[in-house]
């Protein structure tokens, strides 16, 4: 009888969450850099990709936590399409999004989490046929949903891995990207 309530009790103060587990709580900036693959006009790219992040975080039990996060980024040339006569590419220059994030806490140090919303991509987009070039810079918009590990590796500085599916309208074309980032944060 004794081990059965020490183990309901060592359970019950486990699911409560210990007080470390608010330090996923408050502002934050942070830094990432990853891989993006996209997928466009009947072509894909691979690229390195970095950026900046900022964002909030608060607590709604011990072990639910809801945030709003906004990132920027910049990729190496990644220039997506088959080049020649009769052809189209997209080559993006920078991108942006805002997102809601809702996390888990497991254990004292780890968030486990989903975050999706708004994504923001600017580049040129040049198509041939023929003789004729046109090009300009576009803009497009879209939505991204994925999710991720963060991990406290001192009371302000996380390290986290994410994965992010991205759908841009590319103005009736197929546009699609996935991302892996891994990232550092310091929160205040």
């Amino acid at each position: 009888m004794n081990r059965l309530m020490l183990a309901g009790a060592a359970l019950a103060a486990l699911a409560s969450g210990p007080a470390f587990a608010q330090s996923f709580e408050g502002p934050y900036v942070g830094a990432q850099a990853g891989w993006n693959h996209d997928i466009a006009i009947h072509d894909d790219k691979d690229a390195a990709v970095g950026g900046v992040f900022v964002g909030y975080d608060h607590h709604v039990t011990p072990n639910v936590v809801l945030g709003a996060e906004g990132g920027f980024s910049l990729a190496a040339s990644d220039r997506i399409g088959p080049s020649g006569t009769d052809a189209a590419t997209i080559d993006p220059h920078y991108s942006f999004d805002l997102s809601a994030r809702a996390g888990y806490v497991l254990g004292e140090r780890n968030l486990l989490y989903v975050r999706g919303g708004y994504a923001n991509m600017r580049g040129r987009f040049t198509q041939t046929a023929g003789s004729n070039v046109l090009t300009g810079n576009q803009t497009y918009d879209g939505w991204f949903a994925g999710g991720g590990i963060e991990r406290k590796l001192l009371d302000n500085v996380s390290t986290r891995l994410e994965y992010r599916f991205v759908d841009f309208d590319g103005n009736g074309r197929d546009f699609q990207r996935h991302q892996v980032l891994a990232g550092v944060a310091y929160r205040f």
